[in-house]
This record gives C-alpha cells, sequence and structure tokens, in this order.
C-alpha cells in the first residue's frame, strides 16, 4: 500500500517533484564542482612540489642561512688568458656550488637515523660558468682591485664585476645548471620528478662514473643526444640518458653521479641538500622539529612551506575554491534544503483534504507522516541523482577545457643561499631566477567520496524535506477535511 500510494502521487504531482529535486540538485552539483576542482588544486600544486622537491620527498634539509655581514665570501671568477698580440684569448669554466653552503655528507647519515625518516639521501647542485672570448690588452678593473692585460675576474653570480678600459672587449658568457646525485638511491630527490625518454639512467654500480642524465630541453637545445660527450670543468662525460620533467622545469640541465659532482666542485664529501622521506606522512611535523633539534645548524623546509610560497593564478584560483566556493556551495545548499522543505510543507498544506480524509479513514498520524517524508526521500534521491550527472558533466567540462594556470614560487625562509627558479630551495638544486613560473593544466577529477557525499546529501536533502512536510500532515486532524470541503 506504501509504495503504491507513493508512486501514484508522485505521478500526480510531477512538476512539484521535479521543483524540489531541480532545487536539490543545484545545489549537490555545486558541491561535486567546487569539491572536484579543489582537488584539481591540489593536485596541480602536488605536481609544481614534485618537481622541485622530486617525487616522494616530504622535507629537505639544507644549511642554516648565515647572519647577516658574515655570510661567504663570494668566490671570484678568474682565468688566465692566452695571448696573441695585443689580444688576449679566454676559454674556460668554472664550477660553483649553488648557494655556496653546503653540509658535511655525514649529516646524510644523521637524518636517517633520525626517527621518523624512512630514508634520506644527499645531493650537490652547482652552477657551472663558461667563458669564451677575447679583449684586447688594457686596464681591466674588478671590485676590490685593478687587473692589467690578460686576467679579469668574475663575481661568484656569473655576472662581470668590472668594465675593460683602453681596449676593446668580446665575451660570450653561458651557464648551465648540473645536479651531483646518489646513484644509489635514485628514489629520492629531485631526479625522480623526471623520467628517462631516451637511453637509461644510472646504474648503482656508477658511484664514480664519467656518465651522466641531460635534461630532454636543454638536451635539444644544445643537440645533445645518447652517446655523445659533454665537457663540464676539463672531465667528459658521455650522456646515458635523457630525462623529461613531469611538470615545470627539470631540477637541473645535466645530472651526475655525487662523487663526480664533489670533485668537480672542490667540495669532497659536501653536499647542498639533503632529501628526506618521512615514515609516515601524518608525522612529518614532529620529524621536522626532531631533525631541527637533533642537527644543529639545518634548516629543515617541508612541502607544505613550500606550498605556502606559491603565487600566481593557481594560487588565486586554489583560495577561491577552497573559500568562496566552500561557502557558496555550503549556502546554495542551505537554501536549497529550506526551499525543499517549505515547497513539502507547502504541498501538505494543500493536500489537506486528502489527508484529513485518509485519517477519517483510519489512518494513523504516522503513517501520514511517513507517506509525506516517504514522499520527499524520493524527491532528494531523485535531485541527488540530477546533482551526480550534472556536477560530472560540470567536471569533466573543466577537465575537457583544462584551463592553463600559473604557479610562481619566491624563497622560502629556508634557502641556504640563492634564488629560486621552478621553486627549488637556493640549498637545493636551484635555478638562477625566482621569477620562473611554471604553467600547469587543471582537471577536475571526481572521487568515489564525492560521489558518495552526494548520496548523503541526497538523502539528507530528502529526510530535511520530510521533516518539514511530516510537521505539518502530523497537525492535521479529520475535522479539518471537513471544514476544507465547507
Amino acid at each position: 500500500m506504501f509504495f503504491t500510494y507513493l508512486r501514484r502521487e508522485l505521478r500526480r504531482r510531477r512538476k512539484a517533484a521535479l521543483v524540489v529535486a531541480s532545487g536539490l540538485g543545484l545545489g549537490i552539483a555545486l558541491v561535486i564542482i567546487v569539491s572536484s576542482v579543489s582537488s584539481g588544486m591540489s593536485k596541480a600544486q602536488d605536481k609544481v612540489l614534485e618537481s622541485l622537491y622530486g617525487l616522494g620527498t616530504d622535507m629537505t634539509v639544507t644549511k642554516a642561512a648565515a647572519a647577516p655581514g658574515s655570510g661567504t665570501e663570494r668566490p671570484k671568477f678568474e682565468f688566465d688568458a692566452k695571448e696573441s698580440g695585443d689580444d688576449s684569448t679566454q676559454s674556460t669554466d668554472r664550477v660553483m656550488v649553488q648557494g655556496f653552503q653546503t653540509l658535511a655528507s655525514t649529516t646524510v647519515d644523521k637524518v636517517d637515523k633520525q626517527d621518523g625518516v624512512a630514508d634520506a639521501v644527499g645531493g650537490l647542485s652547482m652552477t657551472v660558468m663558461k667563458v669564451d672570448g677575447q679583449f684586447k690588452r688594457g686596464e681591466f678593473k674588478q671590485e676590490g682591485g685593478t687587473s692589467q692585460g690578460g686576467r679579469g675576474g668574475f663575481g661568484g653570480g656569473g655576472q662581470p664585476q668590472g668594465e675593460v678600459k683602453g681596449g676593446g672587449a668580446s665575451f660570450d658568457v653561458n651557464s648551465y645548471t648540473v645536479y651531483g646525485t646518489d646513484v644509489t638511491k635514485q628514489d629520492l630527490g629531485p631526479l625522480t620528478s623526471s623520467k628517462i625518454t631516451k637511453g637509461r639512467t644510472f646504474k648503482a654500480t656508477e658511484t664514480n662514473g664519467e656518465v651522466a642524465v641531460v635534461d630532454a630541453a636543454y638536451a635539444k637545445e644544445k643537440k645533445l643526444t645518447v652517446g655523445k660527450t659533454v665537457t663540464v670543468h676539463g672531465t667528459e662525460f658521455t650522456i646515458v640518458g635523457v630525462s623529461a620533467a613531469d611538470s615545470g622545469d627539470a631540477a637541473a640541465n645535466l645530472y651526475i653521479p655525487l662523487q663526480q659532482a664533489q670533485t668537480l666542485a672542490d667540495a669532497k664529501n659536501k653536499v647542498t641538500t639533503v632529501y628526506v622521506k618521512a615514515a609516515d606522512s601524518q608525522r612529518i611535523d614532529g620529524v621536522k622539529s626532531t631533525i631541527q633539534k637533533n642537527i644543529p645548524g639545518t634548516t629543515v623546509t617541508t612541502s607544505a612551506d613550500l606550498a605556502d610560497t606559491v603565487s600566481g593564478s593557481l594560487s588565486t584560483a586554489s583560495d577561491l575554491a577552497s573559500s568562496v566556493g566552500k561557502w557558496l556551495s555550503i549556502a546554495v545548499l542551505i537554501a536549497a534544503f529550506l526551499v525543499a522543505g517549505l515547497l513539502t510543507s507547502s504541498a501538505v498544506s494543500r493536500r489537506v483534504r486528502e489527508f484529513g480524509t485518509l485519517k477519517a479513514l483510519g489512518w494513523k498520524s504516522g503513517r501520514v507522516t511517513r507517506q509525506v517524508v516517504g514522499e520527499a526521500l524520493v524527491n532528494g534521491l531523485m535531485g541527488g541523482v540530477l546533482g551526480i550527472a550534472v556536477g560530472l558533466a560540470g567536471a569533466y567540462a573543466v577537465t575537457a577545457i583544462s584551463p592553463t594556470l600559473t604557479a610562481q614560487l619566491g624563497s622560502s625562509g629556508g634557502s641556504g643561499g640563492g634564488g629560486m627558479r621552478g621553486g627549488m630551495m637556493g640549498g637545493g638544486p636551484g635555478r638562477q631566477s625566482a621569477s620562473k613560473a611554471l604553467d600547469i593544466a587543471l582537471t577536475a577529477p571526481v572521487s568515489l567520496s564525492i560521489i558518495l557525499i552526494a548520496v548523503g546529501l541526497a538523502v539528507a536533502g530528502g529526510l530535511i524535506a520530510g521533516a518539514f512536510g511530516g510537521w505539518r500532515a502530523s497537525r492535521l486532524r479529520p475535522a479539518d477535511a471537513l471544514r476544507r470541503v465547507e
């Protein structure tokens, strides 16, 4: 009897049922779209952080920044010229540790032994400055003094720190980044954010091998392929693989074994960054505090710290989705629930004669209330189906369009010097500019949990609407039908 009456009443009041279901569906669809877009924002930010930290890295440990006025002296870039008549020809390169801040290699083992640390690996980030050119004999002035003839100087940042007087000069200054990676632990660190597209990665036995993996973009620019060689500060490395960053910029132009990097940079048993994987993602803050307490002189930066430096349209859109979108969804849902409740209550008021007659025929108030709640619940479920359909369509549209968002990262307080390009800390494999923006395509993935939430909201909406209507129906008396007839 319950289902027969329910089916008949829903068919009789299709328009009213559709209005209630549509209102609930709109609110549920908005929740699905906002939730899926927020999830897409989170995934986009994760991609940015993975391109900086490396897949699976929870935090990095670098040397604490020196106090103002007590920083490490910037190294001078000097070279001896090969003279020809009145001209001096230069062709040389200089390997410089990125940021000039290093940690002892033993720090890696110390970090690895801390409570809550699953694994740790060290890396050395370097910049190679190569100068080719010539200038006529004359006076070359540099900071801190004057150099005569064929001897000049450059600051560690790669920019000429003087000028030639009394002669002409023509220099071609190029720089590229090199990252020394621990080939025995390649599942942690920035190289994991790139995938090998040609050739192979390092072998665990190549700890001191003269081999290299080159970034795809740099390889294309310099026409480098697997099997070719590249010379770094007099050492010839054979390219064994080409890697492409999954998103954003690669951590370095060239990757070589850590031991070789330490030799080239004259940084024996030194690293610039320790990459750390926590045993439990829920304990990252605790692990950070433990490392800072037990290993003084270090700065620990988590992915959450780095995420706080993200700016650009990705950050703006993420803030809108998580704040404005969330409150908008809540407001629409509340409005939809109230409208559904009021419409159901109004529908009950228009059915006074019907319900009064049923009570006169012996129906109990509870039975009438259950009938009203049942109808409202079905309306809520129809609204849920409609909302899920519209929400999925909206999420699919966002993914299909894939609007491009930009993510720009500024230096975090924990960097060991140098800037960030693509967001890596200066103590790690950083780049030379902090203004580089990454382009990220936005998607809107819909998870099963979002669908289950939508179903729950549909049931909740139906129950709330049923509560309004049931309360109104419970107050009806058989005499109400007679008064309505009169």
